[in-house]
């Protein structure tokens, strides 16, 4: 037998826990969600997190949902537990609370804020949900290359001017796609940017020299030719995760790299991209454009000159939403926990050495 407890399943489906209970009958799940959300109130934390987990717990109820741990205390469920399931943080001092933890699971992707968390000591072994939304974050990043294809922000002041305007737009058909990042979200973006007739290259921080044809990919570069590959973009899109490496990984150089008729579309972190130099390549015409669906500050202040710049498209930390993304979490764990039960490997195994 071994016990599952889910402290946070937020923004999950209702049905969550009797997904992992189908996993495998030797798997006992307990839904600590209302008991973390209690904690983290008196310990003082604030945010929506709270609200999402309150939230969650109320529509549990109401849907006449009970996970049997009512009257129960989080430190005895805890210390009961050998897996942990939790969505963007768990509890406090989980190690010395839960000694039989073996596995806890992230059910998100960026870890950078956790990584001086104890968890990462070695004692257990931590996973991520890496991969699981890569297609709505891949339709997103086209969403947004087809947007600045077309000049959706144009469109949308005519419209609202009620000003019939005829302009020439761009036809992606042969252009260019550099991908810095050949992770999940990297292989379902070349795959679909390779279906509209797109040249697709990429970056590889593993590349130790240029390849072609790999997989859906024309193109692999290795991260020392970097500026090369994005020299050669129409279009860059950045889809890798925030390390101490790729911190500011774009910045003056690299926008100088570019072409003047390029764009860049974000959807990984903020902090990948120097957002002064960034603002600037884009008032200098060096760049055309950008996408940007993550940034340094969050959420974006409203006196930020981003808001205003006629070629920036902009959404609120949103590309990995879709109707699917509860369902495509669920089973990537479900998945990773029949491995744990059979003596499999697990996948996506996260490092403090990696940072990811």
């Amino acid at each position: 037998m071994v016990n599952v407890l889910v402290v946070s399943k937020t923004l999950l489906h209702e049905d969550f826990i009797n997904d992992i209970r189908r996993a495998d009958p030797g798997v006992v799940a307990k839904d600590a969600c209302g008991l973390f959300a209690e904690e983290l109130r008196q310990d003082g934390v604030k945010g929506p997190l709270v609200a999402w987990l309150e939230e969650g717990v109320q529509r549990d109820l109401a849907y006449g949902i009970d996970f049997g741990t009512r009257g129960e205390s989080l430190d005895a469920l805890l210390s009961e537990a050998e897996v942990v399931f939790a969505m963007l943080r768990w509890p406090r001092n989980i190690l010395s609370r839960a000694p039989g933890l073996k596995w806890l699971h992230y059910g998100g992707t960026g870890m950078e804020a956790h990584m001086d968390s104890e968890v990462f000591d070695g004692r257990i072994t931590v996973t991520n949900a890496r991969g699981a939304i890569a297609i709505p974050i891949a339709e997103h990043i086209m969403s947004f290359v087809f947007m600045l294809a077309k000049n959706e922000p144009r469109l949308s002041r005519a419209k609202g001017e009620k000003r019939w305007e005829r302009f020439q737009t761009i036809e992606l058909t042969g252009k260019t796609l550099g991908i810095v990042g050949m992770g999940a979200i990297g292989g379902e973006l070349s795959r679909m940017a390779k279906g509209i007739g797109m040249k697709v290259i990429a970056s590889r921080r593993s590349a130790t020299q240029k390849e072609h044809g790999v997989g859906h990919f024309d193109e692999v570069y290795p991260r020392d030719a970097l500026l090369e590959m994005l020299s050669e973009s129409d279009f860059v899109a950045l889809a890798l995760p925030l390390t101490p490496e790729s911190r500011q990984l774009i910045g003056e150089r690299e926008f100088r790299a570019m072409k003047p008729t390029a764009f860049i579309v974000n959807v990984s972190r903020g902090e990948i991209i120097d957002e002064p130099a960034l603002m600037q390549a884009l008032k200098e015409g060096r760049i055309s454009g950008a996408g940007l669906d993550v940034f340094e500050n969050e959420p974006l202040p409203a006196d930020s000159e981003l808001w205003d710049m006629p070629n920036v498209l902009i959404s609120p930390h949103m590309a990995g939403t879709s109707d699917r993304r509860s369902h495509h979490i669920s089973r990537q764990f479900c998945d990773n926990l029949r491995r744990y039960l059979s003596g499999q490997p697990l996948f996506n195994i996260v490092t403090r050495e990696k940072g990811y």
